[in-house]
């Protein structure tokens, strides 16, 4: 068996020994998501909460040029903030980031030239992204119906707004998974 080498590829998927090529960047932010939100502790690790959140918050990390080194600077973490923010339009987004990705053909800010693409002429981080979308807005998951906030809702003894459990919905697992994520990214 060959060895797992992210650039060693003769531009069909294959190096010289037959090597597999290895989303790096892709492994970086799936890491990188599952540890802040292991140590934000917000949902249990293995749930379906925490797949969601890590999975959305993957998806950002990479989508703004993945991990990077592993150090996590200020400037990096407030970009993630930001395009996980509530007012952020982040499906737009996403939809956006993948099609230009599509369009130039190799990942930025990788380091990597065509041969990078897999054997059918895609980068093997950039179907793990595109994989990843489609399982965050196929998957739905049964939440609480935050749709009936507004100002008009009553007001809690915190001055929060009254969330009635009760009355759930269900929602694209991106849905949720995104304000888990920003929310870890707070913690951090």
């Amino acid at each position: 068996m060959g060895a797992l080498l992210p650039d060693s590829t003769d531009g069909h998927g294959r190096g010289g020994g037959g090597d597999t090529v290895v989303p790096m960047a892709w492994l970086c932010a799936e890491y990188t998501a599952d540890e802040l939100l292991r140590a934000g502790r917000l949902v249990e690790p293995g749930s379906l909460e925490h797949r969601a959140g890590r999975q959305a918050l993957a998806l950002t990390i990479h989508l703004c040029d993945g991990a990077g080194s592993g150090v996590l600077s200020a400037a990096r973490l407030d970009e993630w903030l930001s395009r996980t923010s509530h007012d952020h339009p982040w499906p737009d987004w996403v939809h956006e980031r993948l099609a230009e990705r599509s369009e130039m053909g190799v990942p930025p800010a990788e380091g990597r030239g065509r041969a990078a693409r897999s054997s059918v002429g895609t980068d093997p981080d950039l179907a793990l992204a595109r994989k990843t979308w489609r399982q965050l807005e196929a998957t739905r998951i049964l939440a609480a119906d935050l749709r009936g906030l507004s100002a008009s809702a009553g007001l809690g003894t915190l001055g929060m707004y009254e969330v009635d459990e009760s009355a759930q919905t269900w929602v694209p697992a991106w849905q949720l998974g995104l304000p888990l994520g920003h929310l870890a990214l707070h913690l951090y």
